[in-house]
């Protein structure tokens, strides 16, 4: 028992599909994993949650789970009640609760707070541990980017993101290591300052697969509305990769009464999608990505891109079926926890954190460029060249 790993848990909020059950119930309960039912081989020992509402459900874990104890502060959970971090992992998650948002839209979750509280701990034990952090890892770009920097500068691993580069693809395809890309597109669903973050990461995870890795970006611009279908109606995006992208959507809204099957035309879509969003940015090696918000027409996320000397087209859907109306069980959890496992155990990332670094820098650049009248925003801070893992993390079975 001594020599397996204690994990802390500093959360914002423990309720019924937050992200904090998701991820904490997998590391207490265990969770399905190739054929079988998978207990993680470390304990989580601590808990601390920021805000406890009526729906709450950590003072029942905590009783269920009496190995695992709550405290009051951030400090309490990773020293156990003592004077000196006494764990060997942390897991932060902050995303859901009851935070105000700013003039721009962007809710303002405490990542930042919370990582840097853990940092003095850090510094006043003289040692560091494994860390991940849930999602993007601020809204601030400058906080984003200090915590990275600390992460470097204080060497304790460090991953963060979503499931999107983890779960299930339909078809079960990778990008191959090492080809050309000259664009690439995903189609999605959901808000600015939240989903667009899952489909920037759906992008990232297969375009940094590329001749020469990640390179960086040099600009960016959103549109929004009109200026959308302006676009998409100039080409800025190819029509191709955009239609290839929705050709994998499992959840196209039907065009029209009594069919299932149709494929919308482009007024059709504009018809159901009454607030389109697109980000497009170029990176620093000229391969074009643009990232597609299309609320109404498709609640799932969807990848195409141009690959190869003959341009050939890949496309697969990274499959996140959301509960509770297609699963239970929110099972595109389960290979995110368990890169986190394997991270604990080996004190090695799984996937670049970089990625997560370059896709907040994004997401925040596509909220100021729509906050500034849809703007192009040039992005020298986002020369962030990094190399993908030889092997891909998305989950095979």
């Amino acid at each position: 028992m001594d020599n397996r790993p204690k994990i802390a848990a500093i959360t914002t909020i423990y309720h019924k599909y937050a992200h904090t059950q998701h991820i904490v119930d997998r590391f207490l309960e265990g969770y399905g994993w190739n054929s079988r039912h998978h207990y993680p081989p470390m304990d989580l020992v601590s808990l601390y949650v920021e805000q406890v509402k009526d729906n709450d459900i950590s003072k029942d874990r905590l009783e269920r789970f009496p190995t695992m104890k709550g405290y009051p502060t951030i400090a309490e959970a990773l020293t156990l009640g003592g004077e000196e971090l006494a764990v060997d992992g942390v897991l932060l998650i902050g995303e859901h609760g009851e935070y105000p948002s700013n003039d721009k839209g962007q809710r303002l979750y405490p990542r930042y707070e919370h990582f840097m509280e853990m940092v003095e701990v850090f510094q006043k034990s003289g040692r560091s541990v494994p860390v991940f952090l849930d999602k993007h890892l601020s809204w601030n770009w400058d906080w984003a980017q200090e915590m990275y920097d600390i992460s470097q500068s204080m060497g304790f691993a460090f991953m963060a993101g979503s499931s999107l580069p983890v779960t299930w693809r339909t078809p079960s395809i990778d990008m191959p290591l090492g080809t050309s890309v000259s664009e690439g597109v995903c189609v999605g669903y959901g808000g600015v300052d939240s989903y667009d973050f899952h489909a920037l990461e759906t992008l990232q995870c297969m375009v940094e697969r590329r001749e020469g890795g990640e390179s960086g970006v040099k600009w960016l611009q959103a549109y929004r509305g009109e200026s959308f279908w302006t676009a998409h109606h100039e080409k800025l995006w190819s029509r191709e990769l955009f239609e290839s992208a929705l050709s994998r959507s499992h959840t196209l809204t039907p065009s029209r009464p009594g069919f299932n099957n149709p494929f919308p035309t482009l007024d059709e879509m504009r018809e159901i999608v009454k607030d389109p969003i697109a980000y497009q940015y170029e990176h620093n090696d000229g391969l074009k990505s643009t990232m597609i918000l299309m609320n109404g027409l498709v609640q799932d996320f969807n990848f195409a891109a141009y690959i190869g000397s003959n341009q050939d087209i890949l496309s697969t859907q990274m499959y996140l079926p959301m509960p509770p109306a297609r699963t239970t069980l929110a099972n595109f959890f389960s290979p995110l926890v368990n890169n986190i496992e394997k991270m604990f155990l080996s004190g090695e990332a799984t996937y670049p954190v970089e990625r997560t670094l370059l896709t907040t820098g994004l997401v925040a650049a596509g909220v100021d460029s729509l906050f500034d009248d849809e703007a192009k925003i040039d992005t020298p801070h986002l020369d962030i060249a990094y190399q993908a893992t030889e092997d891909s993390t998305f989950w095979r079975t």
